[in-house]
């Protein structure tokens, strides 16, 4: 078994948005948003450069990276902490292609990312702190709340 349990690749495939932390040449962080997130095996995440130079830059210089994905409405998920490889060509490049073509990628790729997932660590909001509320309860709150924006959206007509 690797380092990513089924219920953690389930949480990454379900939400599929990942950030993406890496280092700047010049040390400052750079946060990334990556909307193609997936799980490429049971020690690895993944994701496309779609448009992604400055990610994709660091890494070039520092394969060092970190990956939060988050569930938005339950307000849980985890942190990925490992070594990223950029990978342009090859079997792991057409094996990432081939999952993404499959899950509806249409954009172009120049290269997709590959991280060796060395830690996996949990996120939970500080709601759940006191005990006093449910993951179901959380979910409602959240969905509401974001229901609620797109109901007071002005509309086109």
């Amino acid at each position: 078994m690797g380092v990513l349990s089924d219920s953690v690749q389930d949480v990454v495939r379900r939400v599929k948005l990942g950030f993406a932390a890496t280092v700047n040449p010049d040390g400052t962080p750079n946060l990334s948003p990556k909307g193609t997130t997936t799980v490429f095996d049971a020690d690895h995440l993944v994701f496309a450069d779609i448009e992604s130079p400055g990610t994709v830059r660091n890494l070039r210089g520092n394969p060092a990276i970190e990956v939060n994905v988050v569930d938005p409405f339950a307000r849980k998920g985890y942190r990925f902490k490992g070594r990223a490889e950029v990978v342009t060509s090859g079997n792991r490049f057409e094996q990432a292609m081939a999952m993404f073509r499959s899950a509806g990628l249409r954009s172009p790729v120049r290269t997709v990312v590959i991280i060796r997932v060395e830690r996996v660590l949990p996120l939970l909001s500080p709601g759940y702190a006191a005990g006093h509320i449910t993951e179901a309860e959380m979910r409602e709150r959240w969905i509401r709340y974001y229901t609620s924006l797109d109901a007071s959206s002005p509309s086109d007509g």
